[in-house]
């Protein structure tokens, strides 16, 4: 406290009321292979519309992936997902080559800035085959409405416009453009050819005869989806400056990312060629950063082949800006899928959930990925983590269509050097499912795991993470068709004494999870999934609590404090039957005199954790009619 040099009043406030957080323990994490979102980058997903908005609908590649991911969102609300792809995956663009920009990152470094017109005005967000299914579409104040030049003709027998403009008629038309003569629309633009020299033909819709015909007029393809042509913005007119303003169009013109073809996915109404532009409440109107929150396209450079004279988009808002010789119409191509992700792709998405700091998440979950990644995943990310779990499931070829070796098969895996994981922070079920792909209206083979990581969300929604997430109550898996295979009895023992939870259907119960083992493999009170998960909590909430006292003094004071924010929060998980008892030890038998001068800070936590029924013994004994009850109670 400093001190006063004269009379007077110091108010001081100090903060006690330090509590042990509440952390989230229902937030999933996974990797897989989609046709269509940012690579090597975490995004958060609430619900299967955000799955198939962000990521796309499944299809014959990408829906083991998706329906993992959906299925986890049937029982929870948010999951982080990352895409990965290999090599060969490239983003469609306007013309050249393609290219793969990955996520926003790569393009921020890379290809935010002039690309010498090497790939056109655009490209498509992300790497996918489905990009190819875009068009981006600019008009400005000079071709938003535009008169041909020369006249034009058609006649009875032919579907095409002959324009005697020379080059510039093909300047002044663009696919999908409409030719009006006057108020009759003569046709629809569909492709343009011909002379560049002396006349041009553009194959359109059933046109109207026209003989000979001067001064007709060709509109912007997207002219009726907005109010009025583009002009100069009132941030331009204030600094003199002038045909700033552009709409923007993205399509989906295969209908790909729709299912109907020529939906427009989005419009940017009045954006400005200027790179200082604002709107009105102050935000930027630069066309160019602007198409940077698209959903669908990135900027790669400025329309320069489309432009009168020198490219001047992106000066200051005092410029007269050059304007469209035609219609900005351009349609992607080259975007690939590439191959399916390599094992070391996906390895490399679940390293992005390696940092405890960065990222919270607490269920891991591996879909359909091999038992070998899995291992990867709960040694080299929740065994660093120390805070999430991950759950895996054995192969298909070990559960489906191989009767009578289903148990053996699996424990072979469980126990093989690919897998053979020793680890309270790895769950293992048995099975997969068999369920409805609504969208391809067909069936599907999905595996198991997301399943019981989104039992786990649910059991933390409907009462607290140290509950088992198995049996009747809590552990009916959703969207179930059939299983694989439904273990006996003799099987399940099988399946648990190697740490494996049987997934069984009971008559009139659906499918189950009729099991709460980790992985384990020495007998411990961490062989359930119900302790693991709540010294995760713990662990995690004291955790955050004692990072308040770091910088403080080693004294009676500070340890007392201490001791009263983590036994209150200890007495209400006893309250909500997460332990039986505990005992928190913070004082001068384990703060000595060494530990002080070493500058550390030491309490001891004593958990009696709550244990899970997994075994339930009737005795029935039948006695005579006379016999008092309390005479062989007992015995």
């Amino acid at each position: 406290m400093a001190f006063q040099l004269s009379a007077g009043v110091l108010v001081v406030e100090k903060d006690l009321t330090t509590t042990v957080p509440s952390v989230p323990t229902s937030i999933g994490g996974f990797v897989g292979n989609f046709q269509w979102g940012p690579v090597l980058d975490v995004q958060d997903v609430s619900s299967e519309l955000d799955l198939i908005r962000f990521y796309g609908k499944p299809n014959s590649n990408t829906y083991a992936s998706f329906f993992s991911a959906a299925n986890f969102l049937g029982y929870a609300n948010s999951l982080k997902l990352v895409r990965v792809v290999d090599a060969t995956a490239k983003n469609a663009v306007s013309t050249g080559t393609a290219v793969a920009i990955n996520n926003q990152t790569v393009w921020e470094d890379t290809y935010s800035t002039d690309n010498a017109d090497a790939y056109g005005p655009f490209a498509a967000k992300y790497p996918g085959l489905i990009g190819n299914s875009l068009r981006v579409s600019i008009a400005d104040s000079a071709t938003f409405e535009k008169t041909l030049t020369g006249t034009i003709s058609t006649t009875p027998a032919s579907a095409t416009v002959t324009g005697a403009g020379g080059s510039q008629f093909l300047t002044e038309l663009h696919v999908g453009a409409r030719i009006f003569n006057g108020t009759v629309l003569i046709g629809t633009v569909l492709a343009i050819g011909g002379d560049t020299t002396a006349t041009l033909t553009a194959v359109c819709t059933a046109p109207q005869v026209v003989t000979t015909q001067a001064g007709c007029k060709a509109f912007w393809v997207f002219h009726d989806q907005f109010d009025g042509a583009p002009g100069t913005s009132d941030y331009a007119s204030t600094f003199g400056g002038s045909l700033d303003e552009v709409h923007m169009v993205v399509e989906d013109h295969d209908g790909l990312f729709s299912g109907t073809p020529g939906t427009i996915l989005e419009k940017f109404v009045g954006a400005s060629k200027a790179s200082d532009a604002k709107t009105f409440d102050g935000a930027t109107n630069f066309y160019k950063e602007l198409l940077a929150t698209s959903d669908y396209v990135w900027w790669m450079d400025a329309p320069t082949t489309w432009i009168t004279a020198t490219d001047n988009w992106g000066s200051a808002s005092s410029t007269t800006f050059k304007v469209l010789k035609g219609a900005v119409s351009c349609k992607l191509a080259g975007g690939l899928d590439g191959s399916a992700p390599t094992a070391g792709n996906i390895q490399t998405g679940y390293d992005l959930f390696l940092d405890a700091d960065l990222i919270d998440v607490n269920l891991l979950f591996t879909g359909q990925h091999s038992l070998a990644v899995g291992k990867y995943v709960i040694e080299n990310v929740a065994e660093v983590r120390k805070d999430c779990v991950v759950t895996v499931s054995p192969s298909l070829a070990s559960c489906y269509n191989n009767a009578g070796s289903e148990a053996e098969d699996i424990v072979a895996e469980r126990v093989a050097g690919a897998f053979n994981v020793n680890s309270s922070y790895g769950i293992m079920d048995c099975n997969w499912k068999y369920q409805y792909d609504k969208y391809n209206d067909t069936y599907r083979w999905i595996a198991i795991n997301p399943d019981v990581a989104g039992l786990m969300a649910r059991t933390d929604n409907t009462n607290d993470p140290w509950w088992s997430p198995g049996g009747l109550t809590r552990g009916q898996i959703k969207n179930v068709t059939k299983l694989a295979w439904n273990p006996n009895k003799s099987q399940r023992d099988t399946l648990f004494k190697n740490g494996i939870n049987p997934v069984i259907t009971k008559r009139g119960q659906g499918s189950v999870l009729w099991g709460d083992k980790t992985l384990l493999s020495k007998p411990s009170a961490f062989d359930r999934i119900n302790v693991r998960r709540l010294f995760i909590v713990l662990e995690k909430s004291i955790a955050i609590a004692g990072e308040t006292q770091l910088f403080e003094f080693n004294d009676a004071f500070t340890r007392s404090y201490f001791r009263n924010i983590v036994e209150p929060f200890l007495r209400d998980v006893k309250a909500r039957r997460g332990v039986t008892d505990f005992m928190v030890v913070c004082n001068e038998t384990n703060n000595t005199g060494e530990v002080i001068d070493r500058n550390e800070f030491i309490a001891d936590i004593y958990i009696k954790p709550t244990r899970s029924i997994n075994f339930i013994t009737l005795n029935f004994v039948a006695t005579r009619t006379g016999v008092s009850f309390t005479e062989v109670q007992g015995a």
